[in-house]
């Protein structure tokens, strides 16, 4: 079952040169519980095609589908609720609130969908991370891969159909990256959550079942590995 698709994806930009073409015509569907890698050069458009592929940014033309729906028909606060309901994110730099407490990081999404038993969930996926002993600390008060794993609670909290990881391990040294991936990957396998990772590490990419590559804005190639 698809849960993702892209169908004819273009991005383009103003510029003093000109119109600039940052994603050209970008097709592909992910399967529902697929583990997924877009790798590419510095400039390809891996970040951008991950944007509009989460409804954040809007392609120029082209149509991207979330579970059926179609996210370019939308306005920005019916993303907003689609991406509620079914989407999580990790970011290369974290983007927790510095003002809350790693519990507190964690609940903010379940309190905004309003679940019941918020508190409950958010002890157990800080737990699930093994920070449960760190949920009364603030985000300056915990390292880098201390706080890339409150954002990994955080996006799995709500149990996503979907999963974006945009360059996940960028600010973390090898040893803590590879802790943090193992996390992406158990959640992956465990919770049937879709990952779609943005990476310019291929040892990374080859752990996904599939990988896309980006050439200057264009997919030159669709690999399915043994993943």
């Amino acid at each position: 079952m698809q849960v993702l698709e892209s169908r004819h994806v273009t991005k383009e930009v103003s510029s003093p040169e000109g119109t600039l073409t940052i994603v050209a015509d970008v097709s592909f569907a992910v399967e529902r519980g697929q583990s997924i890698a877009i790798i590419g050069p510095s400039g390809s458009g891996k970040s951008t095609l991950l944007a509009m592929l989460a409804g954040l940014d809007l392609p120029s033309r082209g149509t991207v589908l979330l579970n059926g729906t179609e996210l370019t028909s939308l306005d920005e606060d019916g993303r907003a609720r689609l991406r509620a309901g079914h989407v999580g994110f990790v970011f290369q730099s974290f983007h927790l609130v510095p003002s809350l407490t790693a519990l507190e990081n964690v609940l903010l999404p379940l309190e905004l969908g309003g679940v019941a038993d918020a508190q409950v969930r958010a002890r157990e996926a800080l737990a699930r991370v093994g920070l449960d002993a760190r949920r009364r600390h603030y985000p300056r008060q915990l390292s880098g891969g201390e706080q890339q794993r409150v954002a990994i609670a955080r996006a799995f909290v709500t149990r996503p159909d979907l999963l974006f990881a945009d360059e996940p391990t960028g600010n973390l040294d090898s040893v803590t990256g590879a802790r943090v991936v193992e996390l992406l990957f158990e959640f992956n396998r465990e919770l049937g959550t879709t990952l779609v990772l943005v990476t310019h590490e291929q040892s990374l990419a080859k752990r996904c079942q599939r990988v896309l590559t980006l050439d200057a804005g264009r997919l030159s190639s669709d690999v399915v590995g043994d993943a």
